[in-house]
């Protein structure tokens, strides 16, 4: 079933895309995210998928408190929660007096929130921290480009040549519309909901949050990176930059959800539950 809803997936965005209509003069530079019937991507740092400064543009992100390291799973070391790095100069005092809240109710022994933990979508920028570990798949059309990460079947939708709503209704991916520029794929996306976080730090946003996407292939096909900018005047004074980059697999497709007993574990991920049967 997996080797078949791969084949699915990654052969409609081929035949789609090469059914695509001529664009003028540029269209011989449109890339092609999805080449063949098992192409993913991953992060590069997809134990740690964090954003990386991007070159050339500041702010930067937040980054990881010194003082407090994160240690992962499977290093036969007590694992530890991500702390952010508070002395970032691009948080206002409100942001910053949250961040703190919760990290040090994380340091008295709380269990850090995270979307993937918690059966919760990411959001945008987040949805590219969690597609990392996890491959990334496209499927292109004239009018659509969807991006789809194994953890939890996300789907992101991403309307093509056509102006922003005027007011779009807040929601956990918002409204994203986009452009080729020769060999890259704009993205620019508002209408975020307040309910997701902006980073693995739980860096928090507004729903004033807007993001610009800038993804193209390296390498010769083989890598791929986003740049994108993140402003939201509530909790940031200039809107920061950040960069996620990416490494084509070839892997089957897989079906990957979140596990609904976590909420009954030793620890509580906050999973919301339905408090009767629904058949």
């Amino acid at each position: 079933m997996k080797s078949v809803t791969a084949c699915l997936l990654s052969s409609i965005a081929f035949l789609a895309f090469a059914s695509a209509p001529a664009l003028p003069q540029e269209s011989s530079a449109v890339p092609n995210f999805a080449p063949d019937s098992m192409a993913g991507w991953v992060g590069f740092n997809g134990a740690g998928p964090f954003f990386e400064a991007a070159p050339g543009h500041t702010p930067a992100p937040v980054v990881s408190d010194p003082a407090h390291p994160f240690t992962p799973n499977g290093t036969g070391n007590q694992p530890t929660f991500r702390i952010a790095d508070l002395t970032n100069p691009n948080l206002k005092p409100e942001t910053r007096a949250r961040m703190k809240k919760d990290i040090d109710e994380i340091l008295a022994g709380k269990v850090a929130f995270t979307p993937g933990s918690s059966c919760l979508l990411g959001g945008v920028p987040m949805f590219m921290a969690q597609g990392g570990p996890n491959p990334v798949r496209f499927i292109q059309t004239p009018k659509e480009v969807w991006m789809i990460i194994e953890s939890d079947q996300q789907v992101r939708r991403v309307y093509m040549n056509v102006p922003h709503s005027k007011n779009p209704k807040p929601s956990y991916f918002g409204e994203s519309v986009g452009h080729y520029e020769g060999d890259t794929l704009v993205v620019d996306t508002i209408g975020l909901g307040d309910k997701t976080i902006a980073d693995i730090y739980r860096t928090p946003h507004s729903n004033k949050l807007h993001v610009t996407e800038r993804w193209r292939m390296t390498d010769g096909g083989k890598g791929m990176e986003v740049v994108f900018s993140a402003e939201d005047p509530d909790n940031w004074y200039e809107p920061w930059w950040g960069m996620r980059r990416y490494r084509r697999v070839s892997v089957e497709h897989e079906e990957i959800v979140c596990a609904e007993n976590n909420s009954n574990n030793i620890f509580d991920y906050h999973i919301p539950e339905a408090k009767t049967a629904d058949f």
